[in-house]
């Protein structure tokens, strides 16, 4: 007798199909033993309840399937762990950057400056603003150089009017966030080790190290064994050159996954016994077993180590893991808010011989200001942003040809570095720069407000760039011009709606659309269609009669000149805007006008 194949359908997916399914199915099979289908009935039950497991298991092997796919992933921490896949690292963390001016008193001599007593302020420095961020020193800032720095007359004798003190003034770059350091003890030997690091915004991981005194260093991935360290140069070109780069070929190594709850550090699975073994790219002989010639073979020069292990895990040993730690999320600083002083690291030479009076006086002189703005911090990025760049990042390949790999690449760079929130390539219309290209940068400030990218942020882009553009391409880091907009409309609205309350409706809707729904990039013209469609969809409008867009300069806005009526197209659609500026409603509460008609 042939086996009696039942007939199932597998596009059932749905409790009401599936149980239809299911009914239909006990009809045919089991006429005689089945036959109560009344909805009270126990089989109606039975039916009920495998419709209910059939249907949420469905669910959740569609959902399986769709967070599978970047392009179709919802959950945030999927789509970061996808677009990782693809080579994009989101910038989770990122922090900021910029100068610190730094002023202290010193004694004057005869008149003149003592500086002797011009100390060294040495990095690690702590300072906070006025809503308790702190910031660190990123470098020594060197009081006692003459030609550099600028030096006044800080107070005279009232007598005799000779100089008492000169003030000095000296400049610094300094990063958000503070040191902190974790000791995790490791017992024993484990494959692929991975370590949690503990706390909120962390920003990079800045050493580790056993407690035998072995450093580890960071790769982007454990297949890379050779990283590129600076080294003093001490030729004649080291005023200009200050570091020399030099490839080592690292065995202690480990990669860094970064999610919104923490950070893990995962080393390789090789011990300290197989320690491993530079490879001499001199040496083309391979061993080929059997063999008798040489072939062609290629050879990558961020693998210069000849084994397999990806790394020496940590065995038996603690460590030491220093990281910059932020104590907020929001890590920008506006202009003249880093005021106060943490941690007053000073170095004043040979101490021994100067008065510890004035060297107490010249450390507690010290004042702190930024100038300009510290910039580099962004808000999360949303999950459609996210999926745009790792495709971006996937398409770039590690190499820089067209202009979105220049984008891909600058949207990917390490949050430790600071971040970019907008950013265009152009090609320059200068006839004598005929390959040279402008990329023009915006950064954001503390209120995520366009601002101009700091110096520090664009050399850290610069140096970043410079690992994938062709040989042959100069590149311009530029600002780029903000343009602040104003609009103003005029509207019908329904007649059973207060005017008030359909004002404010209509005011919220376009808020909403231009803050949290639509923004900008750089040389992206302004649709005025977009404020027609907002408003006709807005529930208290019956019909939208006029929309005015100004620019806004002066006071808290930006100064760039911009003539609203030259550049918008003669269909009264669109305002076009220079490939180096950036629309943006700054103030969308005080910039986004109304009437009622």
């Amino acid at each position: 007798m042939a086996e009696r194949k039942p007939a199932i359908k597998y596009t059932s997916k749905q409790f009401t199909t599936i149980k239809h399914d299911l009914i239909n199915y006990a009809k045919r099979y089991y006429p005689n033993e089945f036959r109560d289908f009344s909805a009270n009935s126990f089989g109606s039950l039975m039916l009920d309840s495998v419709a209910y497991v059939g249907d949420i298991l469905s669910f959740y092997l569609d959902y399986q399937v769709n967070e599978s796919f970047l392009s179709t992933a919802i959950e945030y921490d999927n789509v970061i762990k996808l677009a990782k896949q693809l080579g994009y690292d989101a910038a989770l963390s990122p922090a900021s950057y910029g100068i610190l001016t730094f002023f202290v008193l010193i004694p004057a001599s005869n008149g003149a400056p003592d500086y002797n007593y011009a100390p060294v302020l040495k990095r690690g420095s702590k300072f906070s603003s006025t809503t308790g961020k702190i910031f660190t020193l990123l470098e020594d800032v060197v009081f006692g150089n003459i030609e550099k720095n600028q030096i006044t007359v800080g107070n005279v004798d009232s007598e005799t009017g000779t100089p008492v003190n000169y003030a000095i003034r000296v400049r610094g770059q300094a990063i958000s966030g503070e040191l902190a350091i974790q000791e995790e003890v490791i017992t024993g030997y484990e494959k692929f080790r991975k370590v949690n690091v503990l706390g909120d915004n962390i920003t990079e991981i800045v050493s580790v190290t056993d407690s035998e005194g072995n450093p580890y260093y960071e790769v982007d991935y454990l297949t890379q064994n050779t990283i590129y360290v600076p080294l003093i140069n001490r030729n004649e070109d080291k005023n200009t050159v200050p570091n020399i780069l030099k490839p080592i070929a690292v065995s202690r190594r480990f990669t860094v996954t970064k999610e919104r709850e923490k950070i893990i550090l995962q080393f390789g699975f090789g011990s300290n016994e197989n320690e491993e073994e530079v490879l001499d790219p001199g040496n083309v002989l391979l061993n080929q077993h059997g063999k008798k010639y040489i072939t062609d073979d290629s050879f990558d020069p961020a693998a210069l180590i000849k084994t397999d292990k990806l790394g020496i895990s940590p065995s038996d040993t603690v460590l030491t893991i220093i990281y910059r730690i932020n104590s907020s999320d929001d890590t920008n600083a506006a202009a003249n808010t880093i005021t106060q002083v943490v941690e007053n690291d000073m170095d004043f030479g040979n101490s021994q011989t100067l008065s510890q009076a004035s060297i107490a006086t010249t450390r507690d002189s010290l004042e702190v200001v930024n100038e300009d703005p510290f910039v580099g911090d962004i808000p999360f990025p949303s999950s459609d942003e996210i999926k745009l760049r790792a495709f971006g990042a996937y398409a770039m390949q590690n190499r820089i040809v067209t202009k979105e790999d220049f984008i891909a690449a600058t949207y990917g760079m390490p949050s430790n570095f600071g971040a970019i929130k907008k950013v265009n390539v152009a090609q320059d219309s200068d006839t004598f720069k005929q390959r040279n290209i402008n990329m023009y940068v915006l950064s954001a400030d503390a209120n995520d407000k366009l601002a101009t990218a700091s110096i520090t942020i664009k050399n850290n882009l610069k140096t970043w760039i410079s690992r994938y553009r062709m040989i042959n391409d100069t590149i311009d880091i530029l600002d780029g011009r903000i343009i602040n907009l104003g609009i103003v409309f005029k509207f019908a609205a329904f007649s059973n709606v207060d005017k008030y309350t359909a004002l404010e409706i209509a005011k919220n809707d376009l808020q909403d659309f231009f803050v949290n729904r639509r923004g900008y990039d750089i040389g992206e013209p302004f649709s005025i269609t977009d404020i027609f469609a907002v408003l006709k969809n807005s529930s208290a409008v019956l019909d939208v009669i006029d929309v005015s867009v100004s620019v806004k300069t002066g006071g808290l806005y930006s100064t760039t000149n911009f003539n609203v009526g030259e550049n918008t197209s003669s269909d009264n659609r669109k305002i076009f805007i220079p490939t180096d500026s950036c629309f943006e409603i700054k103030y969308p509460d005080s910039d986004i006008l109304g009437e009622v008609v």
